[in-house]
């Protein structure tokens, strides 16, 4: 109960600063966010578009480690954990790829460029969306959960290189990319006012809850199903 009470004040408090503070060149009091140049009334979406990238790689890595701990133990309620993380990850996934392309359109022009964060986004959406038609094409439980663990620890091991290395080793439109002029972009440079990065930071915690939330919530109701299917 208080994790859900923290969770709604929290996601609450983001979602009206963020959106609701007015952005000014000079700000002159507390409540007014700084214009960020090149991006101005756009850069609120990195209040959201940024935890969600950021859940989907700690999604992901939490996959991987339940994915460890199957293949050594053999415990099925590992595969669940596992599986679990992987489907939120491909969800916030999918979320942090719809904001960026919102952001793009405003930005670029164009909701896709192949611009290579975008690109390399889009690689991990199909490797992960490959991982749950393994699942689903295995219908022995040990021979799905052993395939998939050891498929979800390979997967993993590229999401660092899609997600930190490759944007910024290659030359794009993306903030941080090869040869941007602004550096690493306001985020990892933590060019961002001090309002700004509490609502920032306020924002990642409110986003990691949210994602702690729904993984227990998932892994709870897959061992009901799996419970209820060895009855039945």
């Amino acid at each position: 109960m208080v994790l859900k009470i923290l969770l709604g004040v929290l996601l609450t408090a983001v979602i009206i600063f963020g959106l609701g503070l007015p952005m000014s060149p000079h700000p002159q009091a507390w409540y007014e966010l700084p214009v960020i140049p090149g991006l101005g009334e756009k850069a609120r979406i990195i209040f959201f578009h940024v935890p969600t990238a950021w859940l989907s790689v700690v999604a992901f890595l939490t996959s991987m480690v339940y994915a460890i701990a199957y293949l050594r133990k053999r415990d099925l309620s590992y595969d669940i954990r596992s599986s679990a993380a992987a489907g939120l990850g491909f969800m916030f996934c999918i979320l942090a790829t719809l904001t960026g392309a919102v952001w793009a359109k405003f930005n670029w022009g164009s909701y896709w460029n192949w611009d290579p964060r975008e690109t390399s986004i889009f690689v991990l959406l199909l490797i992960y969306g490959a991982y749950f038609s393994l699942r689903s094409a295995v219908e022995t439980e040990e021979k799905r959960a052993a395939l998939s663990s050891a498929y979800a620890i390979i997967a993993a091991v590229t999401v660092p290189f899609f997600i930190f290395i490759m944007p910024r080793i290659m030359t794009g439109l993306h903030p941080g990319a090869k040869g941007d002029p602004e550096g690493a972009g306001p985020v990892v440079e933590f060019k961002m006012s001090p309002n700004m990065r509490i609502i920032f930071f306020s924002s990642l915690v409110a986003f990691t809850l949210l994602f702690y939330w729904m993984f227990t919530l998932r892994v709870r109701t897959a061992q009901v199903e799996a419970h209820n299917h060895q009855r039945g």
